[in-house]
């Protein structure tokens, strides 16, 4: 493909991809703000005590299947109904095994209610497993339009409905029966839209051929799901539901824009670079050009978020939410780095070197494994603290491998991102010089979020970054050609 052509469509990919995230999610979070207001701290602790099951769960039943794929350079329908089939298959044990498991997991929280909850929500898993192959099959075909229509009909149809049972007193049940409800509406739309219906096809070479692939994601997918959510283990166990209530809705907040970027990334990157996978020029380049876009974009709003999280958490949610302040400040400076872990880790996928994907992920889990030792015993904002700290060390671990592939190392991904630090820095600076003057919290809000964003464009603008004027450029172009 053209360079030309391959950019285009990556910045069409990843408008696209970025409407349906921030679309689907940003509703999704307006209706989880309700919600919040509504409910106790303590519901979403419980929900939250489920997490690592049911996120595992659905990492087994991928089974690493999508992303092989993506990845595969000629895959075809009989690879397809090969994968729905197993896909299937593999949902419908890992329930059986949840089902027969909520005794023990309601007994390892001391949490009576869990056991009813794991049976319900465990149901998420066989609807997900519905829908995965049509998924994939859009995104390796970069129909990003389609995806965002499935994503924000299914948050509407299912927060609309949510917020109706959180009134009507069903407490944490108005969150479970969300969940479903979304799940269910977007599988109807997923084969709505992607036209596949599987056929009666199955072949043990095709499964063999991506599950070789496929089988190292899985590995990594499993010990990531376990430590990307040990925390609410943790928290749960060894502090109360209302505890990890507070934790849950700070990593909620830092979550609308860390991993939707983080998610947008790796959707478009993967099918994008796996069609230069061989010309490691044009992959730095390309590597390059996302580097300096996530930092472009993540510095001044994760900055702007851990600055406005007071105001916003005590205006938006009031008072009972306050312990959740600190943790989100915390969180905020550790989602920077995110997505550029993950576009560091996604040229291993792209490369075809899922072996070393996994092999790298382990050494941090371990790294994990000593912070959550070590800080576990102090507080919960210790142990944020401490995942902070880690996050740091993981980008010169992470880019170890992209310097060897592609020449791209983290003394040169410093210098591409340091000016977005220092932009960032005085706005943070100059921001938090005018809340001094400020005595309201609806004021220090929306002041910080007029300033935070107008000061940051101007020096932007200012000094010419190149990621504002190509996405001044490429909205132009679109423009043009309506």
């Amino acid at each position: 493909m053209h360079n030309d052509s391959l950019k285009k469509k990556a910045f069409s990919s990843i408008l696209w991809s970025a409407i349906d995230r921030f679309s689907s999610q940003g509703i999704a979070f307006i209706i989880g703000l309700i919600l919040a207001r509504i409910l106790l701290p303590a519901d979403y602790g419980l929900i939250g005590m489920l997490t690592i099951f049911i996120v595992l769960s659905q990492s087994l039943t991928d089974s690493g299947f999508s992303t092989a794929l993506i990845q595969k350079k000629d895959t075809n329908n009989v690879d397809y109904s090969t994968i729905f089939y197993v896909n299937i298959f593999i949902s419908l044990l890992v329930y059986i095994i949840l089902f027969f498991s909520a005794k023990y997991i309601s007994e390892f929280f001391g949490e009576p209610l869990l056991i009813d909850l794991t049976k319900v929500v465990g149901i998420n898993v066989i609807i997900n497993s519905l829908s995965i192959v049509q998924r994939a099959k859009l995104t390796r075909e970069l129909e990003f339009k389609k995806q965002t229509k499935i994503s924000v009909l299914s948050v509407i149809i299912s927060g609309s409905v949510g917020v109706y049972l959180a009134l009507n007193g069903y407490g944490v049940w108005a969150l479970v029966y969300q969940t479903i409800l979304r799940n269910v509406v977007s599988l109807v739309l997923f084969w709505t839209y992607s036209k596949w219906i599987p056929e009666l096809l199955f072949s043990i070479k095709s499964l063999k051929s991506l599950f070789g692939f496929g089988s190292r994601i899985l590995i990594w997918a499993v010990i990531n799901s376990i430590f990307e959510n040990i925390y609410f283990v943790v928290v749960g166990k060894y502090y109360s539901a209302q505890d990890l209530g507070y934790y849950t809705r700070a990593q909620q907040f830092k979550q609308l824009p860390a991993s939707n970027i983080t998610a947008i990334l790796q959707r478009v990157t993967l099918p994008v670079f796996s069609q230069i996978q061989d010309d490691n020029i044009r992959l730095k380049i390309g590597y390059k050009k996302a580097i300096k876009l996530v930092a472009f974009i993540m510095f001044p709003l994760m900055t702007g978020l851990a600055l406005i999280a007071k105001p916003l958490i005590l205006t938006i949610l009031t008072v009972k939410w306050l312990p959740a302040v600190a943790l989100l400040q915390i969180l905020s400076f550790e989602g920077i780095l995110y997505p550029i872990h993950a576009l560091n880790l996604n040229i291993l996928n792209v490369k075809g070197y899922s072996n070393l994907f996994l092999r790298l992920d382990l050494i941090k889990k371990a790294l994990i494994v000593v912070v959550i030792i070590v800080t576990i015993s102090i507080s919960i904002k210790a142990m944020v603290i401490g995942y902070l700290i880690l996050s740091v060390i993981s980008f010169f671990i992470n880019t170890y491998y992209s310097k060897r592939f592609i020449n791209y190392g983290a003394i040169e991904q410093i210098r591409d991102i340091a000016p977005y630090f220092f932009a960032t820095a005085v706005m943070a600076i100059l921001n938090l010089f005018i809340l001094t003057l400020i005595d309201s919290y609806i004021y220090e809000l929306i002041i910080s979020i007029i300033f935070c964003g107008g000061f940051y464009f101007l020096i932007a603008y200012l000094f010419k970054f190149s990621e504002l004027v190509e996405l001044k450029s490429f909205f132009n172009n679109r423009k043009n050609s309506e």
